[in-house]
């Protein structure tokens, strides 16, 4: 009897330490957003992830507007990545410029694991805690500049890479009412400012 329990007691010893020192990454809820510079709103057709032998879908956008840098930046809608893709394909069309962009991204191979590393955070009420940089968001610039960051939030966002896009065909009276729209707000800064290709 007594090393029965003994054996019970070093088995659920053991447990504990190994489910303890067992990656986590596995549970981590990853998350992909598109963002734009400040007045240089994006209309996103279509961005495609895989996970190439295991699945591939659509996540839906639509409209890409503030922010890339600064206080609300960078951050922009999206949806979850489940599996972790190693491929993304992104079809846009820029407001600004009335030029459409595609690209394909391939994705590090080692960007799980790195973004899986428990990195400073935040809370709102100001107490500091470690958790993973569990959100990807991919800027889109004029040009056809694409920017990735890995986060858990502002404040340790990383730059992993760029990559420049191909300009493909498209008609741009496709998006006549939104482009009316979008020049009545930003047409100002627009014509004051370009298209400021080299700050991005």
């Amino acid at each position: 009897m007594y090393s029965l329990r003994r054996l019970l007691m070093i088995v659920s010893v053991g447990l504990l330490i190994t489910g303890c020192s067992t990656s986590k990454k596995g549970d981590i809820p990853w998350y992909i957003g598109v963002a734009a510079p400040q007045h240089y709103e994006m209309w996103v057709m279509n961005m495609h992830l895989e996970r190439s032998g295991e699945r591939s879908w659509r996540v839906p956008i639509g409209t890409v507007s503030c922010c890339w840098t600064g206080k609300y930046g960078p951050r922009g809608g999206g949806g979850e990545m489940d599996p972790f893709p190693n491929l993304i394909a992104l079809h846009w069309f820029s407001y600004a410029e009335q030029k459409f962009y595609s690209t394909l991204i391939r994705v590090p191979d080692d960007l799980e694991a790195r973004m899986s590393v428990p990195a400073l955070t935040t809370t709102p009420s100001g107490k500091e805690r470690y958790m993973p940089r569990h959100s990807l968001v991919l800027g889109l610039a004029p040009g056809g500049q694409v920017v990735m960051w890995m986060m858990s939030q502002r404040s340790n966002a990383v730059e992993v890479m760029r990559v420049s896009a191909t300009e493909v065909e498209g008609d741009p009276a496709d998006f006549a009412s939104a482009t009316a729209s979008y020049l009545e707000e930003h047409g100002d800064y627009l014509e004051e400012h370009g298209l400021q290709l080299d700050k991005w």
